[in-house]
Formats: C-alpha cells, sequence, structure tokens
C-alpha cells in the first residue's frame, strides 16, 4: 500500500518532504502516536468521506495515511491543521466536529508534530542567494551615499511571493534587467561624485492625478490651494530655468473652452518655492487678462502663460524641495449645479498646475559639497602624491560598508582598477565616480550571500557568520544594511557573546530607521496597495476624492507604527479604540472638530471603528468600484487574519454577481450571495468565507458606515452565523469572535513576520518554530519586541540547513555573468 501511496502522491503532485534522520534511525525520532490515537477516530468520522483512497479530495487520502508514521507526512497534517483552524474543514454543509473534538484532535496534532520536530533536531531551512529589491537597494543608496534615488525609474518591478517583494527565490536577474542595473549604477555615481561639465538637461515633473486642486497641499506654505512639491536634485551650483504649466481645471486643451465663466475670471496668484522659501509669485486672471482675451483670444492666452515660462533660479548643488501653488480664496461655488458634499468640489473652473520643468544649468559655478560628496569623500588631496592614498581611503570605507563585511586586498585592488581607468580619463573624481560605479554593480552589493563551510556534513545544520547575520538582522529591522555599530560587533566577534543580539534588536527597534517594518512588511502583509487599485465609481461614491486615498494610507501606517513600534501587543491591531485622522479623513468617519490637513491621534468613541477592520483604507480595498464584495472582505480576513487562505475558485465557476435585469429592482448583495450558496459546491468555501465579510457589510466600497442598502432600499442585514457556529451581527461580534482565539492572529502576524524576516517562504517544518515563537510572545502579552526578538533568537533566522549530497537546500538565483565582470 505504501508504494501505490507514492505513486498517487507523484500523480498529484504532492511535494512530500523527506525528513533526513538521524544515524540512529526513525525510531529515534518518532514520537508516541499515543498522544493523538484517541482523536484517531473523530478524523476519520468527519473526514473519511471524501479524504480517502478512492476519491482523494483535495490530494489527500487518510485513509493510506498511518498514525504511527504521521511524523513523515508533516507537511499534509499541518496543512490539515491550518485548515481545520480556519473552519475550511469538514465544508459547511457536512457534519461537524464539536469544538471539544475539533480542539482535541489539533492540540493532540500540534503537540506530535512538535515533539517529533524536536527530537529530529533543528530544520532550519535554506535562503537562496538573495538580491536586493528596488526598496532596499533605494534604502543602501541612501545609507552609503545619502543620496535620495527613486527606485522605481530606475530599476525593474520586483516579483512578489508570498505577499511580499524581499522574498529571494523570485528575486532574480535575467539578461534584460542587466543593463538596468549597470546604467542605474552609472546614474547614481554620477549624481553621488557630481561634475564640472554637467550638460543642460531638462527634469519634468507631472502633478499627480491624486492632488485636489482646491485644497491645501501638505509641504507647502500655509494659506494656499494645489498645486506640489517635488525634489530636484542639481548637479552642479549654477543657473537654471523653471517652466510650469498653468491650464484650467479641465485641462490644458481647454483654455478657450473656460472662457469667460471661468479659470481667468477673477485674479490667482500663483508662487514658486525653493526649500519652504518664496521665491517667485505671479498673478494670472482679473479684469485685465479677462479684457485682454476678450480682444485678442489665444494671442492673450499665450502672453498670460508666458508669464510662467524660464523663470531664472540660482540653486547650489544637491538636493532641493521645488514647490508650485496658488494663494488660497473662498471655496463660493457656482449656483449652476447642485451643492456637493466635500467644500470647494464645485468651483468654477480655476487654473492649476499640470507640470513643473526645470532646465539646466547654463552657468555652471562649482560643484559645491553635496550631502552625497561629504559622505563619500571622506578624504580629499592637497597634492597629486596624496590622490591614490586617498582614493584607496575613499574605496576601503565604502566597500566595507556597501558588501556588509572586511574588504580583502582583493577587492580593493579590483576596485582600483577601476579607478586608474577614470583617472586616466578625467583625473581623481572621475576615478572616484568609476570606482563607486564598479562597487554599485558588484554582485557583493547587490546580493546577499550566505556561504557554506569548508567540511559541513551532509545532515548538518551550521550557523550564520556573525556578519551574515547582522546582515540579516539589519536587511530584517531597516530594510538595509548593517551600521558601524553592528559590523564592528561582527568583526570583533562579538554579536552573539552574552546579550549583546538582544541589545542590538532593542536599540535597532528604537531606531527610527524602524520605520521600514511599518512601510515594506505590515503594508505589504496588509495589502496597502490595493487601496491605489480600486478607482470608486464616481456615480456611485460622488464624495470620494483622492486626497481621502492618501489619509487612508496615512491611517494606516501611523495606527500600525502606533502599535508595533511602540512595543505594544500586536491583539491591539485588532482592538485598539484609537486612530489618526486629518479633516479630510474626520469628515469621512464622521468625526468632529478636525480642522486642517495635519494628522493626529484620536480616540473613536464608536467601536465598530477600532482595529485594523475599521479603517477605510482596509475597506474599499476589499471591495469592488460600484458595490461592497463579503467574499473579498471574508477571504481577507481569513488569509490576514486568521492565516487560512481559502482556494480559489475552480475552473468555470462564475465568481461575479448578476445585476438585476434593466428596469428590475437590484437585490442586495446579501441576497444574490445566498442564491450564490445553493449550488452545494460553491457553498463549501462561500459557507465559510461570507458569513465573515458579511458582518461588514454596513461599511460600504470606500469606508462609510451606511444603514441602508442602495440599491434595494432595506436596511443592511449583517447579521450571520460563522462557521463555527457563533453568531455575528456587526463588527463588533466579529472582531470579539477573532478574540476568542489570539493565538491564532499571533500565529499568523508570526508567520508573516518570519517570513519577511527570513526573505523565504515558511514551509511545514518551520511550523514547530513559529509555534514556540507565539508560545514565548505570548509570556509578554503578545508585545512586538519580545516577539520580534524571538524571531531573532530562532534557528531558521540564525542557522542553515544543507541537503544530504551537501550541497545548500533549494535553488539558488543565478547571478547573471555581466555583475560578475563587473567585479572583476
Amino acid at each position: 500500500m505504501a508504494k501505490r501511496l507514492q505513486q498517487m502522491k507523484g500523480v498529484l503532485g504532492l511535494a512530500f518532504t523527506v525528513i533526513s534522520l538521524t544515524a540512529a534511525g526513525d525510531e529515534a525520532v518518532a514520537p508516541s502516536s499515543d498522544m493523538i490515537e484517541q482523536h484517531w477516530g473523530a478524523l476519520e468520522q468527519y473526514c473519511g468521506d471524501c479524504h480517502n483512497y478512492e476519491q482523494w479530495a483535495g490530494g489527500v487520502a487518510f485513509d493510506v495515511l498511518s498514525l504511527d508514521s504521521a511524523h513523515e507526512d508533516a507537511e499534509i497534517w499541518e496543512e490539515t491543521i491550518r485548515k481545520l483552524n480556519g473552519r475550511l474543514m469538514p465544508p459547511p454543509g457536512k457534519p461537524q466536529p464539536s469544538p471539544q473534538e475539533l480542539e482535541g484532535f489539533v492540540s493532540s496534532m500540534v503537540a506530535y508534530l512538535d515533539e517529533a520536530s524536536a527530537l529530529r533536531g533543528p530544520h532550519a531551512g535554506m535562503v537562496p542567494i538573495h538580491r536586493l529589491n528596488r526598496t532596499e537597494y533605494a534604502y543602501e543608496v541612501k545609507r552609503l551615499l545619502n543620496l535620495e534615488i527613486d527606485p522605481e525609474t530606475l530599476l525593474p518591478a520586483d516579483t512578489r511571493a508570498d505577499g511580499f517583494t524581499n522574498v529571494a527565490e523570485v528575486l532574480q536577474v535575467s539578461p534584460t534587467f542587466l543593463d538596468q542595473y549597470i546604467a542605474a549604477a552609472r546614474l547614481v555615481s554620477l549624481r553621488a561624485v557630481g561634475t564640472t561639465s554637467a550638460e543642460p538637461d531638462e527634469e519634468i515633473y507631472l502633478a499627480s492625478n491624486q492632488t485636489a486642486q482646491h485644497l491645501h497641499v501638505t509641504g507647502l506654505p500655509l494659506g494656499t490651494r494645489g498645486g506640489f512639491l517635488v525634489t530636484h536634485h542639481a548637479p552642479v551650483n549654477g543657473t537654471y530655468r523653471v517652466s510650469i504649466n498653468v491650464s484650467p481645471s479641465d485641462g490644458p486643451g481647454s483654455v478657450l473652452r473656460s472662457y469667460p465663466t471661468g479659470w481667468l475670471e477673477y485674479e490667482h496668484v500663483l508662487l514658486l518655492t525653493v526649500d519652504g522659501q518664496e521665491v517667485f509669485r505671479a498673478a494670472l486672471g482679473g479684469e485685465a487678462d479677462l479684457k485682454a482675451v476678450d480682444q485678442q483670444q489665444l494671442p492673450a492666452v499665450e502672453q498670460i502663460l508666458s508669464r510662467f515660462r524660464d523663470i531664472p533660479l540660482e540653486l547650489t548643488a544637491g538636493p532641493h524641495e521645488i514647490g508650485v501653488t496658488f494663494i488660497a480664496k473662498t471655496f463660493a461655488e457656482s449656483d449652476r449645479r447642485l451643492m456637493h458634499t466635500v467644500p470647494g468640489m464645485l468651483m468654477d473652473s480655476i487654473p492649476v498646475v499640470f507640470d513643473l520643468r526645470v532646465a539646466g544649468p547654463f552657468e555652471v559655478r562649482g560643484i559645491g559639497m553635496t550631502p552625497s560628496r561629504k559622505k563619500l569623500f571622506v578624504c580629499y588631496p592637497q597634492r597629486p602624491a596624496e590622490e591614490r592614498p586617498c582614493a584607496e581611503q575613499i574605496m576601503s570605507t565604502l566597500a566595507r560598508a556597501a558588501f556588509r563585511r572586511p574588504v580583502t586586498e582583493g577587492d580593493l585592488r579590483t576596485l582600483m582598477s577601476f579607478y586608474d581607468l577614470g583617472y586616466r580619463q578625467g583625473g581623481f573624481e572621475v576615478g572616484v565616480q568609476k570606482s563607486l560605479m564598479a562597487v554599485l554593480a558588484s554582485p557583493e552589493f547587490l546580493y546577499r550571500v550566505e556561504s557554506v563551510p569548508v567540511n559541513v556534513a551532509s545532515s548538518d545544520v551550521y550557523p550564520l557568520s556573525d556578519f551574515e547575520l547582522a546582515s540579516r538582522l539589519s536587511f530584517f529591522l531597516w530594510s538595509q544594511g548593517p551600521d558601524a555599530e553592528l559590523l564592528n560587533l561582527a568583526e570583533q566577534g562579538k554579536l552573539r557573546s552574552g546579550n549583546n543580539l538582544e541589545k542590538q534588536v532593542q536599540r535597532m527597534l528604537a531606531d527610527p530607521r524602524s520605520r521600514s517594518l511599518v512601510d515594506n512588511f505590515a503594508m505589504q502583509w496588509l495589502k496597502a496597495g490595493d487601496i491605489d487599485v480600486i478607482d470608486p465609481d464616481p456615480r456611485i461614491y460622488p464624495d470620494f476624492d483622492e486626497p481621502l486615498r492618501r489619509a487612508f494610507h496615512k491611517e494606516l501606517a501611523l495606527f500600525v507604527e502606533s502599535v508595533l513600534l511602540q512595543n505594544h501587543s500586536v491583539m491591539e491591531l485588532l482592538t485598539a479604540r484609537h486612530t489618526f485622522v486629518n479633516e479630510r479623513l474626520a469628515r469621512h468617519y464622521g468625526l468632529r472638530n478636525i480642522r486642517g490637513d495635519r494628522f493626529r491621534r484620536v480616540e473613536l468613541e464608536d467601536s465598530r471603528r477600532w482595529g485594523l477592520l475599521g479603517k477605510g483604507g482596509i475597506l474599499m480595498a476589499t471591495s469592488y468600484p460600484n458595490r461592497t464584495s463579503p467574499v473579498l472582505r471574508g477571504a481577507y480576513i481569513l488569509e490576514a487574519i486568521i492565516g487560512a487562505p481559502p482556494a480559489a475558485p475552480p475552473p468555470g465557476v462564475e465568481a461575479v454577481l448578476a445585476d438585476a435585469a434593466p428596469g428590475e429592482v437590484q437585490d442586495t448583495v446579501r441576497a444574490r450571495l445566498e442564491q450564490h450558496r445553493e449550488d452545494p459546491s460553491c457553498n463549501q468555501c462561500h459557507g465559510v468565507i461570507d458569513p465573515l465579510g458579511l458582518a461588514l457589510e454596513n461599511f460600504n466600497g470606500i469606508g462609510q458606515w451606511t444603514d441602508k442598502d442602495r440599491w434595494a432600499g432595506r436596511l443592511v442585514d449583517a447579521s450571520g452565523q460563522l462557521a463555527d457556529g457563533t453568531p455575528v451581527r456587526g463588527p463588533d461580534d466579529l472582531r470579539e469572535a477573532l478574540l476568542r482565539q489570539p493565538q491564532q492572529f499571533a500565529q499568523t502576524f508570526t508567520e508573516k513576520l518570519l517570513t519577511y524576516a527570513l526573505g523565504r517562504t515558511v514551509k511545514h517544518y518551520d511550523m514547530p518554530t513559529v509555534r514556540s515563537i507565539v508560545r514565548k510572545s505570548a509570556e509578554h502579552d503578545y508585545r512586538f519586541y519580545p516577539l520580534v526578538l524571538a524571531i531573532v533568537q530562532s534557528t531558521p533566522f540564525q542557522m542553515k540547513s544543507v541537503t544530504a549530497d551537501g550541497s545548500e537546500e533549494g535553488e539558488p538565483a543565478p547571478v547573471h555573468p555581466g555583475l560578475v565582470t563587473m567585479r572583476h
């Protein structure tokens, strides 16, 4: 039967992991099956009808699995536990075990698998060669050179795996990407070093379509409206010219269509600022301009627009904040249309800025000491004899930080060969620029490589070196390489000594750079990027605007930061009674006495808004543009909160709810889903998913609370029964149901955080470690700092495994030969 089972497993593509046993044999690592034997009958009773040798539902047949060798099928049992915890099996409509039966089986199987893992010994897993993703690349450039770059314009998009863009298995470099990495290294090196031979160029900055032109823009002077703020890098000290494209708010092509009651009817004053200081102002519109347009038409318009072209600007080398905006006027609105729910939205066509162009330099007056030059040039030669020794000092300092380890003579020799090439072309600074480019294109910089020690046995689990551990730690907590303190401890071999590692974790979490855990971990775990994907239908949600979308992002980030980085319990992500709002978001939530664009912390009296499930961004991201989606919301809860993502719908199943025929009254989403669940095959998943999402049905497609269904004209019914039989009547009941098993959410959070920390998929053999971390964190009320420390102290974080043939586990991402050439 065992042979037949293996054949069936191969046919169905099941990935059974072969557990490496110690020399003592199977008996030494097989725990007693007594702990699960008493619950085996429940498995046969509730699961045997589908998961058997004949039907093989889901690719699993429990009747061919042995009780005595359950530890050898750990992958199957871990997935079974996940399904049971999510109440995805047995499916709705089938006989269900009692809570006591379910808890008995799960707890006994968990104890069995954890004991088997302990007897077998640590399984650390393996992370392949790990390329920097775009975000990490930008953070590293900032760390090394104090230079801000936009990685999205320089590098190709990263592939996601398990919801994150830092998973090593998918971070590969294809030949297509190679040129972009070389070009990025060249651009960054030129910008960091600078050059007096810079030719005039033009940068075009487009106004974001996320800017509402009647509202104040953060970072621009108070009392202004619209416009935008950009960071422009001036390569040298010199003269530049700024041109501002001003047009009516309904588009650049409407300069004449808006006459006579539009954008030039009243005077508007435009301001240009550099680093917060006003450098230019000019007016357009009003009686004189209106008369000129009336008499001369287009030539007069061109003359008006020319006021905002080729504005001379003196800039020093380096980054500058350039802003353009208008002095705010009254919100007086036209009487031609009905009043809008958002103040100012029905102002007549007004002048707005569509783009800003910065050209230059035209008169070069030197390079100056930019922030990047201050960081790079740790010395500067005063005589020719000092040039090469200074270049060696610069490269040694830079390469140690960039390669995240001590620099060898071979490293320095290679970099100095690039310096010599550049020196012959243009002297000292060109030599430094060429060697800097070589550093940024080197695999030692672009990849994190964790090598296998010499003479590693085939079954060994071995510790990372101190330098490798320092890199793992810094990329986990800061999304960048280790700082000098971490590198020094690693070089001294003291990172693991005493409580040094714990001290470093505490120091790094208290550092502002730990904000990357919010921006790069939490926002990806919570799928905050989906907030930008949804474009609500303006006919259905007329009071949605882009400032509200931005506010959703900001609220979510500030909320998560207030819980995690202030070392609160991660359970407060579900229960916290506070949030962060500005005036726009407060109006959306019905909060009073909040004025201005500044976000501030507020305590929420409405319990329906507590925690993540009351945040407008998440509610909108789990909706469709024209309606709510209990299915999307329920699936989101299963995946992000419970940690049991539902299976994708089978091929051929219609996933879109049908709309009413023309002339008929649209039924509620709830009623249409009930009709959908009448099919037993659909009810298997939707019987679990739908009640979770329907509990949030009072929140509409942009997260507003509504009592009445827009389409059917009836009161919203958010009641239901969860898969475990718990009745719910809205967000409060749903939250309470989720909190009855706090360890389940803590485990989901820990799995996600461990995936991010390791940069690899969490496998079935990692689950005993995950549960151990959860148990440790429970002793500290699931507070964030102890949870992070437990991950850092875990075997998967500090160690690696090898396969039976002595090679590293898994398939490493290839290093393209072109990058290796840059190294040598």
